[in-house]
């Protein structure tokens, strides 16, 4: 009898992070835009504030929205490898994880904006992040101080030209991987 409700009751809780999740989906793909763009993209889409949970590594995080963790990729930038199962630690990766590392501790409050596409193939959900204290934009904060480079993936590229007017003042400028991995 015990072993039936401890079953009963994991695929309940089960049943309730998978429709948690079909909620926040909802909430995303629900979201509309006040004015269209010139090339035809919608606004972005402020979807809540967040807490961080964990950082991966120098572009993906973990975060707690409304009781949910959620795998978030940073839209627009690309930092160095350091986890990758089958590709070696890339030059400046731990200092990108390392900086992301301090500039979002556990608990830390971020805003979060979505672009075009909401999830990535591997699920994860993608994201324009704004840290709470102070609204920098850490995408491209990673960006300018040369953490990492553009990565530009059609539907979202809301703020490209932003991400390589920033890296190519961090390359002027020699810092970060620009000066280390020459």
């Amino acid at each position: 009898m015990i072993i039936v409700m401890r079953v009963k009751i994991n695929k309940t809780k089960q049943m309730l992070r998978v429709v948690a999740s079909f909620a926040l989906l909802i909430g995303l793909a629900s979201c509309s835009s006040s004015s269209p763009l010139p090339n035809g993209q919608a606004d972005l889409v402020k979807i809540a504030d967040g807490k961080i949970v964990k950082v991966v590594d120098g572009d993906t995080v973990d975060i707690d929205i409304d009781g949910h963790t959620e795998r978030v990729r940073l839209i627009g930038v690309n930092t160095p490898e350091t986890k990758h199962p089958t590709k070696p630690i890339e030059c400046f990766g731990p200092e990108a994880s390392a900086y992301l590392t301090q500039l979002l501790p556990q608990g830390t409050v971020v805003r979060i904006e979505r672009d075009v596409e909401a999830r990535d193939r591997y699920g994860r959900m993608l994201l324009y992040l704004y840290l709470g204290s102070n609204d920098l934009f850490i995408n491209l904060d990673l960006v300018a101080r040369g953490y990492g480079t553009p990565m530009s993936i059609e539907p979202n590229t809301f703020h490209r030209n932003d991400f390589v007017r920033a890296a190519a003042q961090a390359e002027a400028a020699n810092v970060g991987l620009w000066k280390a991995c020459r």
